[in-house]
């Protein structure tokens, strides 16, 4: 009672290469009834971990998460009625998990629609293709314009946090001749082979604004 009743969200990872991970539904389900009883307002994620390309045909992806969704809703609907689960398929060796770690946390943004907004007015105002809000050490964006979040877009404004920061770890001298790896005067552009630039620029102690233009 003690955990749930100071719980925001519950992810729920199923190792979807497992040839019995239907036995882990009946665990999912439970869980998720007794959490919604004790606090309603829980965010509930399912995240269908190591859909690896190399290891599972997309065919195979979506009918595995539809025969979740199948159970996990009708077995719901007979105990706690309409309780809002959200799936995701997730692997390692993509930025699949960061996109979806991503969603999980901007449920929990209070101020979520305003930060949207704002960044909806930047890319219109400055002709800007795609824009995140990034917390540096997750590389997770807690928001973005409305545009469709492209996944390698993505990937490439994660990757360009990890370079401006290791490249201040090098280069960076802060106050005392202390290294920096991220402050106030943090900024970065990056043009690629294909014209698209990649922007960032610093926002809090934690938080990045990453473009693309």
């Amino acid at each position: 009672d003690i955990v749930f009743k100071n719980c925001g969200t519950l992810v729920y990872v199923i190792d979807a290469q497992e040839e019995d991970y239907e036995d882990s539904l009946p665990k999912l389900v439970e869980t998720i009834s007794v959490a919604n009883q004790i606090n309603p307002k829980i965010h509930f994620e399912v995240f269908l971990h190591k859909v690896d390309s190399d290891f599972m045909s997309e065919e195979t992806k979506a009918e595995r998460q539809q025969d979740i969704q199948h159970y996990v809703s009708s077995e719901l609907s007979e105990t706690n009625g309409d309780v809002l689960v959200s799936y995701y398929l997730t692997s390692i060796y993509d930025h699949s998990a960061l996109e979806a770690f991503s969603k999980v946390v901007q449920k929990l943004v209070p101020q979520l629609p305003t930060l949207n907004n704002l960044l909806d007015i930047l890319i219109s105002s400055c002709n800007i293709d795609k824009s995140y809000l990034v917390d540096v050490v997750t590389k997770l964006y807690i928001a973005t314009d409305s545009n469709p979040v492209d996944v390698h877009t993505y990937e490439l404004c994660s990757d360009l946090v990890d370079v401006v920061i290791d490249v201040s770890y090098i280069y960076g001298v802060g106050e005392n001749g202390q290294m920096v790896a991220y402050d106030d005067k943090s900024t970065s552009a990056i043009r690629l082979n294909s014209g698209m630039v990649l922007y960032l620029r610093e926002v809090s102690s934690y938080l990045a604004l990453v473009c693309v233009l």
